[in-house]
């Protein structure tokens, strides 16, 4: 249970970090998220804004980027923080993109202000493996 803890405070503190490193001058929501691959490495993303919107990328997608780009498919636990009042949730094309990897993560919601909600990615996206085929 120690070590769980410790995981949570190191991938908080990464997603924390990236977040500082946000590029959102449209909207000013800066967001991070950091993940723990199989490899026990922390691979970070922080949302990335485009004039064109559409263009935008969000934390979630830019952290699994960097762990496929590495050689890890092998996503354990993702943590994404944002300094809204409330945890924030991952939009559904994060959703849909995480689930490609884990459909079952364990995922920690922050907040700057210290608030903290625990779910898991089934929790947020039910059915996430049957796709639009639905295929089991």
């Amino acid at each position: 249970m120690v070590k769980k803890i410790e995981e949570e405070k190191h991938l908080i503190e990464a997603a924390t970090r990236a977040r500082l490193r946000a590029y959102a001058p449209y909207s000013s929501f800066l967001v991070g998220a950091a993940l723990r691959g199989g490899d026990g490495i922390i691979y970070t993303g922080c949302n990335v804004e485009n004039l064109s919107y559409g263009l935008s990328i969000c934390a979630e997608r830019v952290a699994v980027c960097a762990s496929v780009a590495h050689g890890m498919r092998d996503i354990q636990s993702m943590v994404i923080v944002t300094d809204s009042e409330r945890p924030a949730s991952p939009c559904g094309a994060c959703r849909q993109f995480m689930a490609e990897f884990n459909a079952q993560m364990p995922i920690l919601l922050c907040s700057v202000n210290g608030r903290i909600e625990r779910h898991s990615l089934g929790e947020l996206f039910p059915r996430a493996q049957t796709g639009i085929l639905g295929r089991e």
